[in-house]
């Protein structure tokens, strides 16, 4: 099979073109892997692989993962009907917008004052309790109206910028909202100050409890999205797209800064996705990284990528350029390292722009379809 420039009219778009060959003997490609059973795409439904007829199935591909403002009826009964789930990303902590008309929900710094978007990624407050009805309100009605195969959450952190090499991840929340309910939640008494001061001593003297309570605060978000799951659509999955370091990375900037606590979070979650995007965290050389990563989830969490786990893990790995450039011949690699156990499943960054390079496509047909049972 090979995936050929659809004509001028595309400007570079893609089409499947034929499918009778097998991957060529020296490819380079694995054999099955059957402990793999979600190959997906992410960002986009991939209509050129779609074209004359064509099935997703057909290229290897049994799953998509889109934007839950994108999702459709008749998208999800289109892949249904081909044996393809259709999974729904849903922004949690990310809906910056939200803070033209409310800008009490914005994330307070250590100095006591709004904190700055690093890179440009807005945060929200996450103790801020109509924003959180907001998003809360918008995921029922995202399973109520749609009959997606789960949802995704994206963005589940606290404010910061860390899908790059350099990650800026300033201290929040410490208005006075989240400061008071820190207080009252753990039985901390804080000194009369500032709201500089008390960010300060809370940091210093109570960095522990400070980091810890964060985490519970967010890992909160995720039982009430467990328990709308369960009410409207108990057969859905719940995934999340996360940060995948290490809790010893960045000095335990997982958790200390981040504000994600995995093992906490697994009572709720189905599917872990961590994002290894290689290329763009410096690791464009060396995409043993991925595997390192996901393995060291899989330890963490007790994940050993058998077919009766209760968890999963489906990392999302890049294939498209970001800033840093993930080369052709690199597809394989990621591929392979994003599919090795202690995964079950693997997905591709991001149809959206990947669809304009077809060497890249090809590639990733060939490795889905050289794996598939």
């Amino acid at each position: 099979m090979r995936i050929a420039a659809a004509g001028a009219a595309y400007l570079g778009l893609v089409a499947l073109t034929a499918l009778a060959a097998e991957v060529p003997a020296g490819s380079g490609v694995p054999g099955p892997r059957p402990w793999v059973t979600m190959r997906g795409v992410y960002g986009g439904l991939p209509t050129q692989l779609m074209a004359d007829g064509m099935t997703l199935p057909e290229s290897g591909i049994n799953a998509v993962f889109i934007g839950s403002g994108a999702v459709t009826d008749g998208m999800i009964a289109t892949l249904h009907e081909q044996g393809v789930r259709l999974f729904a990303e849903f922004n949690t902590m990310h809906v910056g917008g939200y803070l033209k008309d409310h800008p009490d929900a914005a994330p307070v710094g250590v100095d006591g004052k709004v904190c700055p978007a690093p890179h440009g990624w807005q945060g929200v407050c996450p103790t801020h309790e109509d924003y959180r009805r907001y998003r809360m309100e918008e995921f029922c009605e995202l399973l109520t109206r749609h009959a997606v195969d789960g949802v995704w959450l994206d963005y589940h952190h606290s404010h910061a910028s860390w899908e790059r090499a350099e990650p800026a991840m300033p201290d929040t929340c410490f208005c006075e909202r989240c400061v008071a309910k820190f207080a009252a939640d753990t039985g901390t008494r804080l000194p009369r100050r500032s709201r500089s001061g008390l960010a300060r001593a809370i940091l210093r003297r109570h960095r522990d409890a400070w980091v810890q309570w964060r985490c519970d605060v967010f890992t909160d978000w995720l039982r009430q999205f467990r328990q709308i799951i369960d009410d409207t659509r108990p057969e859905a999955l719940l995934g999340t797209y996360h940060c995948p370091w290490s809790e010893d990375d960045y000095e335990g900037a997982l958790r200390a800064k981040l504000a994600i606590d995995l093992k906490a979070q697994a009572a709720y979650v189905d599917v872990f996705s961590p994002m290894p995007y290689h290329a763009r965290f410096g690791h464009a050389d060396d995409p043993g990284w991925i595997s390192r990563q996901v393995q060291w989830l899989g330890g963490h969490l007790g994940i050993k990528g058998e077919p009766d786990e209760r968890h999963k893990i489906w990392p999302i790995v890049q294939l498209s350029d970001w800033g840093e450039v993930v080369r052709a011949e690199d597809v394989r690699g990621a591929l392979d390292h994003g599919s090795r156990r202690p995964a079950t499943g693997v997905m591709v960054f991001a149809w959206g722009s990947l669809h304009k390079q077809p060497d890249k496509v090809q590639k990733m047909v060939d490795y889905y379809r050289s794996i598939a049972p």
